[in-house]
């Protein structure tokens, strides 16, 4: 069994392997074999970006563990991650690009009369001149003509590229302005009188690390406390790297401001990153941790549960530790970083459930993806009795890049039927 298993890795990793390396061979091909003259400056250029994009991208995802000094990370994380971005978009919009290539060649050809064409299929020809000396002489002054062939490939390569560089500049825009609030009105039924309009600030996934550092950490503050919530609830996935390499960038959260506090629970990149060091160190800033436990607020039970993520070190999700004991005729609210928490959430009588992980997708199409692992990718749905509620978070993960899935920090209005 043992030994199918490493087969299975190893087999599983070659696949991945030939597919990174294929597509970069796809890019070289269309961005630089099929655009540029052999031994030209332009094709060694672009021969060595397409190299070096990937070798700097598995740098970055590297780095952190491979115990580098975390300025030379931050040095690498930048071009490495958005090459990642660059090499999704890059691929797709070149795939369109074959779907036109043909019908640009054929519209190429009908504009260009018979009679104008030499024989190698060239847009310029060359202009006929009866002396040869001076065709000579005109040949070396004039640029070579360009084959149809070749007029072909640098315009769609070209307008790919352009396509993909304007996809992945305005997806870093939007991250590195900081997240858009979104308000959202829950009604939960047993909701007390009393507790209907408590407002909730929901952020996940902020992601602070070697891009996203104390300047976006700043901005997400002052856009929670900017909707002066009633609480605020960080839904894990808060930091990639150690407390060393990120105390100054998580300082400012020490600043967040409700009337009931800000809680935490743990995501999946803590225990990447130290959870251990970071359950204190959060603690520190003045958030409570919820690690499988609840606390009674005026009119609702908040509960917490660890993310799946922690059950390698024995830190695992215990909803009978969080929720067994609470008294079932209170509402229940339920923090838990990964939407596929929710199966639990429902059996142990929980109201709303709210998550993040999913960032949306972060890079469209990579929703589609996400819809594969998480019952829920962004948005309010119901399971039974219980809401779910996911977030797609403040920050990004890998590349500051969001395609199709703006982060947000949102504003949820807990709706009491009994108002």
């Amino acid at each position: 069994m043992v030994v199918l298993v490493a087969v299975g890795f190893v087999v599983g990793g070659l696949v991945v392997v030939g597919a990174f390396g294929g597509l970069h061979w796809y890019l070289w091909r269309r961005l630089v074999r099929d655009t540029t003259a052999p031994g030209s400056i332009a094709r060694r250029v672009g021969t060595g970006v397409v190299f070096a994009g990937p070798v700097l991208l598995i740098g970055a995802f590297v780095a952190e563990s491979a115990g580098i000094p975390f300025l030379i990370i931050q040095i690498i994380a930048w071009p490495g991650f958005m090459w990642g971005a660059l090499l999704i978009y890059l691929v797709l919009w070149l795939l369109v690009g074959e779907l036109v290539r043909p019908l640009f060649r054929r519209w190429i050809a009908r504009a260009n009369s018979p009679a104008t064409m030499v024989p190698e299929d060239v847009l310029v020809p060359a202009t006929e001149v009866s002396d040869a000396a001076t065709r000579e002489q005109e040949q070396r002054q004039q640029p070579a003509p360009v084959s149809r062939r070749l007029f072909v490939s640098r315009a769609v390569s070209g307008a790919a590229a352009l396509a993909a560089v304007t996809t992945v500049g305005h997806g870093t825009y939007g991250v590195l302005t900081g997240p858009r609030v979104k308000q959202l009105t829950v009604p939960l039924a047993s909701l007390p009188r009393a507790a209907h309009g408590f407002r909730i600030a929901v952020v996940s996934d902020i992601h602070l690390g070697p891009i996203l550092g104390r300047g976006f950490a700043e901005r997400v503050v002052e856009t929670i406390n900017g909707t002066q919530p009633d609480l605020i609830a960080v839904v894990g996935d808060l930091v990639d790297g150690s407390v060393e390499h990120l105390r100054s960038a998580v300082e400012p959260l020490s600043r967040l401001h409700a009337r009931h506090g800000a809680y935490f629970v743990t995501g999946n990149h803590e225990y990447f990153s130290g959870a251990e060091q970071w359950i204190e160190h959060v603690q520190e800033l003045g958030l409570h941790l919820l690690a499988n436990s609840h606390t009674e607020l005026p009119h609702f039970d908040l509960a917490g549960v660890n993310d799946l993520q922690g059950v390698r070190l024995g830190q695992g999700p215990n909803f009978a530790a969080a929720l067994g004991d609470r008294d079932l005729a209170r509402t229940a609210i339920l923090l838990a970083h990964q939407p596929v928490q929710i199966h639990d959430a429902v059996e142990f009588g929980v109201d709303l459930q709210l998550s993040g992980h999913t960032h949306g997708g972060q890079l469209w199409p990579g929703n589609y993806l996400a819809g594969l692992a998480s019952p829920t990718v962004a948005g309010l749905e119901r399971y039974g009795d219980t809401q779910l509620y996911v977030t797609r978070g403040a920050g990004a993960w890998g590349p500051p890049v969001r395609v199709g899935a703006p982060s947000d920090i949102t504003v949820i209005e807990l709706a009491s039927k009994q108002a």
